[in-house]
């Protein structure tokens, strides 16, 4: 397949729709959940994906470059061994619980 494409899947997969802001009101601080720009959106994939290949290749005899494909390759396909998607789960969780 085309490798721009198998990026640009693998960053929708891992870009979270919903966040957690915090409001106060009265002194009692609570969580709410908010919707995120299309720029944090793809901001937060990417840093998602480059912080499980870091992760990975971290005490690792495989290189960075190699842990970097299989963690967009894992994002592409929504697997959940991936750092990227298992964070954006937790993300849109957490989000879904403060409603």
């Amino acid at each position: 397949q085309n490798p721009v494409e198998v990026l640009v899947r693998a960053v929708e997969n891992a870009a979270p729709c919903e966040d957690t802001t915090r409001v106060s009101y009265g002194g009692i601080a609570y969580h709410q959940a908010v919707d995120i720009s299309p720029q944090r959106r793809v901001d937060l994939a990417l840093r998602f994906i480059t912080e499980g290949a870091r992760k990975v290749a971290f005490n690792s005899p495989k290189p960075f470059e190699e842990c970097l494909a299989d963690e967009i390759v894992a994002a592409r396909n929504r697997d959940t061994g991936s750092y990227a998607v298992q964070k954006r789960n937790e993300m849109e969780r957490i989000a879904l619980h403060a409603r």
